[in-house]
């Protein structure tokens, strides 16, 4: 008895002593798993201007294009120096030198120990040190801005109204014009605001509506398309009416319907539907989209003597280290000056955190990419039809992270493959069973759906029904339903409109 509760006081305090060296590696984990984890979804791009604020923040970083070039004989001297200051570290008191966290014996170590912590920090508690999503950064950043659409309307109003009262109700409404080009807000709550009347504010945005681009501050779609008709000067009362009065048969592409409430036949009313497809819908949509977008792959992968290579595309960001000057500045430095050791010490920690985080970061980005590799490597030798289901699930379980990690790595990134440039996002898709059990990727029922109704009867389109039928017979089973929402999906309408439009271009 006394000697199992000896073993047993061992093994508490064995566990207790545990216990405690995790919690300490936990809190000095912390601040830089939450940097890693903020740098996860980062383009490049991004990751360039994280990098500059760090370097103009930071004096113990510096990237290797700020050093100023030396000779080999001051780089071989500084190098003896640096053999030197490192035999004198390691008589330093151990204290010392993990306040550096630059001691090259606890390197691996500390790496392995990253690794094994790193996993915990992906918790849905720790969701919190995420960033922001960037939504007008989806596209690796704008690297030509053009004009806005309010920029544009601001300074066609600058030209257009005299008066400081006109001036404040074109301001409430340009203000008030959504991206679509239409006004957001009552007539009558602008009149409200600006203290005056509704007749007054209909009058400037009358005149805005007049501005490039044309029906822009409307406040319907049928007076988008009437303001556009009469700045055209178009005399067509037939168009004019069914913008009127009958845009939901055309909306339905119910043109038989349609000919017959107008007393027309269908090769008269194509005709007048000519006039309204040439007006724009949505006016404002042409200076949203107008911006010069270029995407910049993170990831290239090429193929040579019928293997396929990854690299990560880093030549553009800037090549850090540690400072040697700060470094030994530290070094140096008396703990009887405090707040300076303070200073440094801390900026050293940072520092050294940064530039794992960075390193943890790159490969984290190249284990997701391998992986896709591996798995779509059918379809980045032969094509679509090889593509195979992908979820995020799939791929943390299989390079063992947490599944947000995964998708924080994919957000926003591009890989330059032999078939084209893909986003990440591109090869994570859901699977479906064929008729001997193998799975299908939903990418793939969808591109053929998409080439069914492209090579099908124009006056007799394929149904949903069918559709299915077709895929039974070639063991790609799947449900009525499923092939609408795909169809839906790829932005195609069903089999009766297609029709109906197929009629009306044909008559």
């Amino acid at each position: 008895m006394i000697l199992w509760s000896k073993v047993d006081s061992v093994i508490i305090m064995v566990l207790k002593l545990r216990l405690e060296q995790r919690q300490v590696q936990k809190l000095i984990l912390a601040p830089a798993l939450q940097q890693a984890i903020k740098l996860l979804p980062l383009t490049n791009l991004e990751l360039i201007e994280i990098i500059d604020t760090e370097l103009s923040e930071n004096p113990m970083l510096e990237s290797e294009e700020e050093t100023i070039e030396k000779t080999p004989g001051e780089e071989a001297k500084e190098g003896e120096k640096d053999r030197e200051e490192k035999g004198k570290e390691q008589e330093e008191k151990p204290e010392d030198l993990e306040s550096e966290g630059v001691k090259e014996a606890q390197k691996e170590d500390e790496d392995s120990e990253f690794e094994a912590y790193f996993q915990e920090y992906f918790d849905d508690k720790f969701r919190s040190f995420s960033l922001e999503k960037k939504e007008a950064l989806s596209l690796e950043n704008i690297v030509s801005k053009s004009t806005s659409l309010w920029d544009h309307l601001d300074w066609q109003a600058n030209l257009a109204f005299f008066h400081e009262k006109d001036k404040e109700i074109a301001q409430h409404i340009i203000g008030n014009i959504n991206e679509d080009g239409y006004l957001t807000t009552s007539v009558e709550e602008i009149a409200k605001t600006c203290k005056t009347s509704v007749e007054k504010v209909n009058e400037v945005r009358k005149k805005i509506q007049e501005f490039d681009p044309v029906g822009v501050g409307s406040l319907t779609l049928k007076e988008a398309l009437l303001a556009q008709i009469e700045y055209l000067q178009i005399k067509d009362e037939i168009a004019c009416t069914i913008i009127n009065h009958h845009l939901h048969l055309v909306e339905k592409s119910d043109y038989s319907h349609l000919a017959k409430v107008l007393g027309i036949s269908l090769s008269a009313l194509k005709y007048h539907m000519e006039i309204i497809k040439g007006l724009d819908p949505t006016p404002g949509v042409k200076y949203s989209q107008e911006r010069t977008f270029y995407v910049v792959p993170d990831i290239t992968v090429t193929k040579e003597d019928g293997k396929l290579n990854i690299v990560l595309n880093n030549e553009s960001l800037p090549r850090l280290r540690i400072s040697s000057y700060y470094k030994k500045l530290l070094s140096q430095t008396s703990k009887d000056n405090p707040e300076t050791y303070r200073f440094l010490k801390d900026k050293m920690q940072k520092a050294f955190w940064f530039l794992r985080s960075l390193d943890q970061r790159n490969r984290t980005v190249f284990k997701v990419a391998k992986y896709i590799v591996e798995k779509q490597k059918g379809f980045l030798e032969k094509g679509i039809e090889h593509i195979k289901p992908l979820t995020l699930i799939e791929l943390a379980q299989e390079i063992g992270v947490h599944e947000s990690t995964v998708g924080r790595v994919v957000a926003n990134k591009y890989m330059m493959t032999p078939r084209g440039v893909f986003s990440l996002k591109y090869f994570f898709h859901k699977a479906l069973s064929g008729d001997f059990g193998e799975e299908i990727s939903s990418l793939r029922i969808k591109e053929r759906i998409k080439k069914l109704i492209e090579s099908e009867d124009k006056g007799d389109p394929l149904s949903d029904i069918e559709i299915g039928e077709v895929l039974t017979r070639e063991n790609l089973k799947i449900a009525r339903r499923t092939v609408a929402k795909y169809r839906k999906q790829l932005r195609i309408q069903p089999s009766h409109i297609r029709k109906r439009k197929f009629e009306m271009e044909d008559a």
